[in-house]
């Protein structure tokens, strides 16, 4: 993984006094789900387009379209110089294909116009903040897409907020109800410790639970370990 940093060992995993409820709710997910070493998950313009191929679609379809993008055309400049139609029955199994494919384009042209080459590596020696900015220059590319990029890929800290994270979190009451997506980023990052290392479970560790328990429709919460620092299990329990 290029400019990545090596993976290192998970922190230890105790109770605190004076912990926020963010971070109990960190601890008890920790418990359930465990506590994993940051490693880097993919090259990061890889991650950066299937992150942006994932949008309102599955994981499975996402490696579908970007394994299928990438067997048709072979390499991000013939991806940049692709007709969008083209690239749209490539990775027609994402969801709204039409619409990611002229962004993925429009994406790929302004990076290799900026740094000369299809590379993203230089934001490893960025700043958080200036990584995000840049990022978030990009035709399509807003927080999440943003902030995943420099988590997975340069351990960076800042926490992704998918539609699982954000989800559990306005349940449990760490954000308010109308608190959205977007928002949320900056409200919930200031729960929790500045650490590339916590941010990275509490995001992976929220998704799990918000893919096995905390489902869009009939939570389980007879089954959650959250449930007694949940407002809307404990709202669901007085009823």
């Amino acid at each position: 993984m290029t400019n990545a940093k090596a993976s290192r060992a998970a922190p230890p995993l105790t109770h605190a006094a004076g912990d926020t409820r963010a971070m109990l709710i960190y601890r008890l997910l920790g418990e359930a789900y465990g506590i994993r070493p940051w490693v880097p998950r993919r090259e990061p313009l890889h991650e950066l387009i299937s992150t942006m191929l994932s949008h309102r679609t599955t994981g499975a379809n996402e490696a579908k379209a970007f394994t299928q993008l990438w067997s048709k055309f072979g390499s991000w400049e013939a991806i940049a110089a692709a007709d969008p139609a083209d690239i749209a029955i490539a990775i027609a199994p994402a969801n709204f294909a039409e619409a990611k494919a002229p962004r993925i384009k429009a994406v790929l042209q302004q990076i290799i116009a900026e740094r000369g080459a299809p590379t993203i590596d230089f934001l490893g020696g960025l700043s958080p903040e200036a990584g995000l900015a840049w990022l978030e220059r990009l035709p399509g590319v807003g927080p999440k897409t943003a902030s995943l990029v420099l988590l997975f890929c340069f351990h960076q800290p800042v926490l992704p907020v998918d539609t699982h994270v954000h989800r559990v979190s306005g349940r449990i009451g760490l954000i308010g109800p109308k608190v959205n997506a977007e928002q949320a980023h900056t409200l919930l990052a200031a729960q929790l410790p500045l650490d590339a290392d916590v941010l990275w479970n509490f995001h992976l560790n929220m998704l799990r639970h918000g893919q096995r328990i905390c489902v869009w429709e009939r939570p389980r919460c007879e089954d959650c370990t959250l449930r007694e620092h949940c407002d809307y299990a404990q709202a669901r329990q007085r009823q």
